[in-house]
């Protein structure tokens, strides 16, 4: 590829992860993206052979996704995130710090389980509900929403879609997962929370709250739900610890658990599938095209010379360096784009797990600093906006500034010792 040719690869790739982050026109992001993979290959950029490669690299995250969206899907549609909401709301006791920190518990659930995203899309509407019938201030506990579903994403190999794009096969069994990201989501959590709990101080205690709101009857399908998200932990837990590409598990414990519901509660499926938001999967498809693109122009190689020889100099300063960036990266390029990057930069058997470990917790972490870092806090904006509320990006980034900081140097300093 000619320097010209590598100068206008960059040029549309730039372009699309804009499109993708800013939304002009109100479009969806998957235009943006697919748009992007679309000129790469019609100016000649990139081969249709090699376009179809790198859609096929992400099947696994694919599979994943679907999954994934189905089973939060299905749990929203039979009322469990409604029923979970209420369960905090009414055990809070009229306490708005106690509701806080009930959520915050929500939350974390929900993402190791189910994903950041799930936590986004799905919990978010029914913490407002909730919150709006125990006549509270909505707000405070809509951040909880945002923050955790990255603060916990790391979790399990399972808790964040970005987690399959930075690893693919090489991901860790599940007792290596844990012994390198067990303790460092553990500071994540504990971190965020204090440090947002600390900016919504004065919103909590200038509120009153009802001691209990009406909590819906969780039907026979949530209460099947709920024990269908039970067995997918178990089955994907235990295809982590062999060594099991999570894909195709996790969209056959979806498919499975939808149907069984359905069909005892003898529901159509239209219901549970339109509201699942099919367009994740061509804009996560375009993305896998635009980083391909950049592995043929040689910018994946020059970044993995470049982290190989700090390598060399300092693992340590490596380490964090990589970590810092990576942060700070996907508030400028969104943790997908930059997940898929690193992904293949990490796929060197020279650099060392531990800054492998701290760019994952760059691209998970990181995006608690602005609107625009991951894919998860963009759905939760569009979930809010469904409910009328908008939140600018500054006022979202005066808190992530002094949120993310503090967790994402808690969390690599475990990492790293």
């Amino acid at each position: 590829m000619t320097p010209h040719d590598t100068l206008l690869a960059w040029s549309i790739i730039g372009l699309a992860t804009a499109g993708v982050i800013v939304r002009p026109f109100r479009l969806p992001e998957a235009i943006w993206a697919v748009a992007g993979a679309v000129a790469l290959v019609l100016l000649g950029l990139l081969s249709w052979h090699d376009a179809l490669n790198g859609v096929r690299k992400g099947l696994d995250v694919y599979f994943f996704l679907i999954g994934m969206m189905l089973t939060a899907e299905l749990a929203r549609c039979e009322g469990l995130f409604d029923y979970l909401a209420a369960f905090a709301v009414d055990h809070a006791r009229g306490s708005p710090q106690r509701l806080f920190l009930l959520i915050y518990a929500v939350g974390i659930l929900v993402t190791v389980l189910l994903s950041n995203d799930a936590t986004a899309i799905v919990l978010t509407p029914a913490v407002y509900a909730a919150t709006r019938a125990a006549g509270a201030s909505p707000l405070p506990y809509l951040f909880v929403c945002a923050f955790i579903a990255n603060a916990a994403s790391f979790v399990l190999p399972i808790s964040n879609p970005a987690n399959l794009v930075v690893f693919g096969a090489r991901m860790p069994h599940l007792a290596e997962w844990l012994r390198e990201f067990a303790l460092p989501s553990l500071a994540a959590i504990i971190v965020t929370y204090v440090v947002l709990r600390l900016t919504q101080a004065r919103a909590l205690t200038d509120e009153t709250i009802e001691a209990s709101v009406p909590k819906p009857k969780l039907s026979r399908g949530g209460r099947l739900t709920a024990v269908g998200i039970a067995a997918i932990g178990v089955v994907l837990v235990t295809a982590s610890a062999l060594n099991i590409p999570l894909g195709l598990p996790t969209f056959i414990c979806g498919l499975i658990t939808a149907t069984a519901v359905l069909a005892l509660s003898r529901q159509s499926p239209w219901r549970v599938m339109k509201g699942i938001s099919w367009s994740v999967l061509p804009l996560v498809a375009g993305l896998f095209v635009m980083v391909e693109a950049l592995i043929k122009t040689g910018t994946i190689g020059q970044l993995n010379a470049f982290l190989q020889a700090a390598v060399e100099i300092s693992a340590r300063q490596a380490s964090w360096g990589a970590g810092l960036i990576t942060a700070i990266a996907t508030n400028i390029a969104n943790n997908l784009p930059v997940g898929l990057v690193v992904g293949s930069v990490a796929s060197s058997d020279h650099i060392p797990s531990t800054v492998v470990s701290s760019m994952l917790i760059g691209v998970d972490l990181g995006p608690n600093l602005s609107v625009t870092g991951s894919l998860a806090t963009i759905l939760w904006l569009v979930a809010l906006r469904r409910e009328n509320i908008h939140i600018t990006a500054w006022s979202f980034l005066r808190i992530g500034a002094l949120v993310t900081p503090p967790a994402l140097i808690a969390a690599l300093a475990v990492a790293i010792r």
